[in-house]
């Protein structure tokens, strides 16, 4: 397994330790971008689908794939920054393509269109307790690459589910890209935002009156971080919050996120 290194926030200029995702080719071997550690990473304010992809070429087979830019969610600050990747080097005219390419067909290219994963505090209320999570040892969680507003919700779905949320509800029909999602489980309110700009303040106290409503716990996802307003409104709110990058792994940005989750049962 690959050694964390180090990626400094460009907005807070804290160090935050990150280790780049393994892909699996078409081939059959692990695929990891390559990181240019020497150019600065960038804060990442507006997000386009097309923007967040990056060609990677596997060492084994010659194969040029396209996958999830590297992206890491500052603990500090909670800014989502971008890591810049060294670009793949291309063929000279006339030189025979490598293993795997020679039909000019990009086989091992991810649809986008598919990869869907249905298979697979002063003078404020105080807010709900979080619930115990899943009692006994708990596997590790398994992300599934978010290609879709729709893989973005069913991630998120997913990781409730491991949390301790066995019951959480779907909305029916295909998520907008431009629209929040609602969560529902017994005990909890959750809101999906797989919108491009991170969520603000409003977004917060929303998902935190939905939930003292229902008397239950609100948690909050978003793929383009957080406000420092919403961060500092959900930190006295008690409302956890989690990024998501496009690998599809869900990252706590605060203490209430960091309590839902629980020490990990296996370090028992």
């Amino acid at each position: 397994m690959a050694e964390a290194v180090p990626v400094r926030c460009p907005a807070c200029l804290r160090e935050n330790g990150y280790t780049a995702p393994v892909f699996p080719c078409a081939c059959g071997s692990p695929v990891r971008p390559p990181l240019d550690l020497t150019a600065p990473p960038v804060a990442l304010t507006h997000r386009t689908w097309s923007d967040s992809w990056v060609a990677v070429r596997c060492g084994s087979c010659g194969r040029e794939g396209e996958w999830p830019h590297p992206e890491l969610g500052c603990g500090s600050c909670g800014t989502v920054v971008r890591i810049p990747v060294h670009p793949v080097e291309r063929p000279a005219p006339g030189t025979p393509a490598g293993p795997g390419r020679g039909d000019g067909l990009r086989e091992d290219r991810p649809d986008r269109r598919r990869g869907r994963v249905e298979d697979h505090r002063g003078g404020l209320p105080a807010h709900i307790p979080l619930p115990p999570t899943a009692p006994g040892p708990r596997p590790a969680f398994r992300p599934v690459t978010i290609r879709t507003a729709r893989d973005a919700v069913a991630t998120a779905a997913l990781y409730l589910r491991w949390l301790g949320f066995p019951d959480v509800r779907q909305p029916d029909g295909r998520p907008v890209p431009s629209a929040v999602v609602d969560l529902r489980a017994p005990g909890l309110v959750a809101q999906v935002d797989p919108t491009t700009a991170p969520a603000g303040l409003r977004a917060v106290e929303c998902v935190w009156l939905n939930g003292l409503t229902a008397s239950a716990t609100s948690v909050y996802f978003s793929l383009a971080g957080y406000t420092q307003e919403a961060r500092a409104r959900a930190d006295d709110l008690g409302v956890p919050l989690f990024v998501m990058d496009l690998t599809g792994m869900p990252q706590p940005v605060n203490d209430p996120a960091d309590e839902l989750m629980g020490p990990d049962p296996r370090d028992a």
